[in-house]
């Protein structure tokens, strides 16, 4: 057996190791021991998204943590940064998701927050994973606990509802906005149309009718054709979509043209900049991000870091520099002074009150940053050996590395959570930039690929 989490949680085929019911059951006890420590009054959050076998997995998960005499509370299917909101505000010792996020529903994973609401460091999940694969046999360790379900699925969401309410400008409103959001048909298919009707906007909602298979089917942020179409013909003011978890987001302005997450974390900062809420002029992203993210935020005067691939990464360099804002070019956004995660719908709401502070149609706030031209393409591996090992593969990428120069850059990195590997090239044009990431990307499939 190898190592469990990858970037972000445990992810891999529904029914296959590691995302079995055994597995399950012993994550959920590791979890319990872990935070718990033989305290039978903590209690531990959980949520899904609407995957068929999520119902399988929690019900697993919540029988590992009470075999360790500890509460769980199954607020059912929820966004990801929804529990970690419910972790803090509810006191409970760690809060666990089952959801493979964008992925097909065949998928599925589970991520873990500590007690603050964060996600967990690379040592504590090694702690956790040594709990998991050597130790605690599947005996039950304490008697388990009483009913786990001590307030009702409703009433947690409410709270989830408030704390974003609470994330707004006074008198905030999107009254006069017509919007189309697509919820993926995943978690947030409830709860997104119920906030933004009641806060005054004229909606169309797309991909909010789970089968517990149809999730970022054709839908969501990693699929917006629909989304672009609906806004087009709507005539609406802009277009949101969420992926299968709720913790991305994806924008389509009044033009049928899409945003990325660096063109919303541009936007984002250039209006918290304006407001003299952008703390230590700082922006933090990832390796990921566009090269034109880095001019834009240079040509405000801010600041900008990276780090690893991740929101994590993204979140414990923010902690680490006092930034407030951070995010990474698939959509992740982070708001610091307002949350401890990624949050889809939050950030369509910041996203949103940008847009009504410089009254201008999204067409126009996206043009404080320009995107270099990008390609990337996804390789199916069958293993991921070091590319320092493999001498054809490392020279290529040194090559199109110095080929470029400063004109463009080159990111080859393998997927944390998926069997891919992620051939992206930045270049002075479409033409270059397709020419240097397909030889790139066939080099590598000729090698390691399926």
């Amino acid at each position: 057996m190898g190592k469990l989490f990858g970037t972000d949680g445990i992810r891999g085929k529904a029914g296959d190791y590691p995302m079995t019911a055994e597995m399950a059951f012993r994550v959920g006890r590791a979890v319990a021991v872990t935070f718990a420590d033989a305290d039978k009054t903590a209690r531990i959050i959980l949520g899904r998204d609407t995957r068929l076998s999520g119902v399988t997995l929690e019900a697993e998960l919540v029988a590992g943590i009470r075999s360790a005499g500890v509460k769980a509370i199954a607020a059912g299917v929820i966004p990801t940064p929804a529990v970690a909101v419910l972790t803090t505000s509810l006191k409970a010792v760690a809060g666990i998701v089952v959801s493979a996020s964008h992925n097909p529903h065949y998928d599925n994973g589970i991520k873990i927050f500590n007690g603050d609401g964060y996600k967990l460091s690379d040592l504590k999940e090694a702690q956790i994973e040594e709990l998991i694969l050597t130790a605690l046999p599947r005996q039950r360790l304490q008697p388990a606990s009483a009913d786990s379900r001590i307030r009702a699925e409703s009433e947690l969401i409410n709270d989830y509802i408030r704390f974003l309410n609470n994330t707004l400008e006074p008198n905030f409103s999107l009254e006069g906005l017509k919007i189309v959001l697509d919820c993926a048909n995943g978690a947030t298919y409830r709860l997104a149309p119920a906030l933004f009707s009641e806060l005054g906007a004229e909606l169309e909602v797309l991909a909010d009718a789970p089968d517990g298979k149809n999730i970022n089917a054709a839908c969501g942020s990693e699929h917006p054709e629909g989304l672009i179409e609906q806004v087009l013909q709507t005539q609406a003011d802009l277009g949101l979509a969420f992926d299968g978890d709720g913790d991305r987001l994806v924008a389509v302005d009044e033009k049928g043209r899409l945003l990325t997450g660096d063109q919303i974390l541009a936007i984002c900062a250039q209006d918290l900049k304006q407001k003299g809420r952008l703390k230590h002029d700082l922006v933090v992203s990832t390796v990921m991000s566009n090269m034109g993210l880095g001019v834009a935020l240079r040509g405000m005067g801010l600041r900008h870091e990276t780090t690893a691939v991740g929101d994590r990464y993204v979140m414990q360099g923010m902690i680490t520099s006092g930034a407030v804002l951070g995010g990474e070019d698939s959509g992740h956004l982070i708001f610091g002074q307002d949350h401890t995660s990624g949050d889809g719908i939050l950030s369509a709401l910041k996203l949103i009150e940008a847009l009504r502070s410089a009254n201008k149609p999204l067409s126009d706030l996206k043009k404080v940053m320009t995107v270099f031209p990008q390609a990337l393409i996804n390789v199916d591996v069958r293993t991921k050996p070091d590319f320092g090992s493999v001498p054809a593969i490392d020279a290529a990428i040194k090559a199109v590395a110095s080929e470029l120069g400063s004109r463009g850059r080159v990111l080859v990195r393998y997927s944390g959570t998926q069997p891919l590997c992620r051939v992206m090239v930045e270049g002075p044009s479409e033409a270059e930039t397709r020419r240097h990431c397909k030889q790139l990307s066939d080099i590598i499939e000729n090698i390691i690929g399926v």
